[in-house]
């Protein structure tokens, strides 16, 4: 009796996608075809978005060692995508990301604690424009066979790392907080 309640366990398990013992993957390959870097603000009070066309990140993620997880991520600023070529040209600037002096942000994870279900904290440090500073973002797993989809989201204070010097440092016409939402598709094995 025990054997049969032990067998649809795991069945349920399978089914919805937990991993069982003997068969937790760790999620480290990112499918950057699949996967998202975007952002909302508001410009005049009056919601705008954009994205990062290009990045890469790194992921290694076990559900069963959620400790040893690591996440990082390179940014190419150049990328960015406010919808307007004007728009782009006028934040590679040296007023808004300096994408001369520094082409790249970077995201290192320090640690990753499980919240609940389905549901992790990712700590790390975020450097743009040559200055450095903490950040967390809530992050909701969701695993299909040999995949994961990592969706999260942060908000970034632009005052922190001079994004939008001089006359755009007025808050009164781009807001400090830009919203910052990532989907990161990663396989496994």
């Amino acid at each position: 009796m025990k054997s049969k309640k032990l067998i649809s366990l795991i069945s349920l398990a399978g089914a919805l996608g937990l991993p069982v013992a003997g068969q937790a993957l760790e999620f480290n390959t990112v499918q950057i075809d699949r996967s998202s870097l975007v952002f909302t603000y508001k410009q005049m009070n009056v919601g705008m978005h954009g994205r990062f066309r290009k990045f890469a990140a790194q992921v290694r993620f076990d559900p069963a060692n959620v400790a040893g997880a690591t996440v990082g991520m390179d940014v190419d600023l150049a990328s960015i995508d406010t919808g307007s070529a004007e728009g782009d040209d006028a934040v590679a600037g040296k007023q808004w990301f300096d994408t001369r002096a520094f082409p790249v942000a970077h995201f290192a994870s320090s640690s990753v604690k499980p919240l609940a279900g389905n549901r992790y904290e990712v700590a790390g440090q975020l450097s743009i424009k040559g200055r450095t500073q903490p950040v967390s973002a809530p992050i909701t797993v969701a695993v299909d066979g040999a995949n994961a989809t990592f969706d999260g989201a942060f908000v970034l204070k632009r005052a922190d790392f001079s994004i939008g010097e001089g006359p755009w440092a007025d808050f009164g016409v781009i807001a400090n907080e830009i919203q910052i939402t990532l989907h990161v598709v990663a396989s496994g094995k």
